[in-house]
């Protein structure tokens, strides 16, 4: 099996919930092939967008959810563009 499958399988969820006009953890670590799920429990939609613009949920509405798979290293702050100050980071190692 190579170093990519095992990676893969591997992998895990991590969840940030929206709530209260506030991503939460505001800062999460993860690792290349991770999913990252967005889940909205605010009353309006947000978005989960990358200032690099590596991801874009474009509008999560109320009780829904996105999903991203990390798959560049790095550090992505990113913000809620409805709401700009909403703004989280998400590291991936």
């Amino acid at each position: 099996m190579s170093l990519a499958g095992v990676s893969e399988a591997a992998a895990k969820t991590y969840v940030i919930v929206i709530e209260q006009m506030r991503f939460n953890p505001p800062a999460l670590t993860v690792h290349r092939g991770d999913r990252v799920v967005w889940v909205n429990k605010d009353l309006f939609p947000h978005t989960a967008t990358a200032m690099s613009k590596t991801f874009d949920s474009h509008e999560i509405s109320p009780n829904a959810s996105w999903s991203y798979v990390a798959r560049q290293s790095g550090s992505y702050p990113y913000l809620c563009t409805l709401h700009t100050t909403m703004r989280g980071t998400l590291i991936v190692q």
